[in-house]
């Protein structure tokens, strides 16, 4: 295994899920504040599962999005 390729092969992967997550997130926050379905001081509860097949990993990060 090269340890040099295996880093930069996970910061590619987390560079792409951040950058789309962010997109999807922001996204979602403007159509609910659009549409009145939260306020604009929400704190929103957020999850990410991550999986890697052929590991066996499985594991979640939780944390709030504050709007203000």
């Amino acid at each position: 295994m090269n340890e040099e390729a295996l880093n930069m092969s996970i910061r590619k992967f987390l560079k792409k899920v951040g950058v789309t997550s962010q997109r999807e997130i922001e996204h979602a926050v403007h159509e609910a504040l659009a549409a009145g379905k939260i306020p604009g001081d929400a704190v929103l509860k957020a999850k990410v599962v991550l999986t890697v097949e052929g590991v066996g990993l499985s594991t979640s990060v939780e944390s709030d999005i504050e709007l203000e």
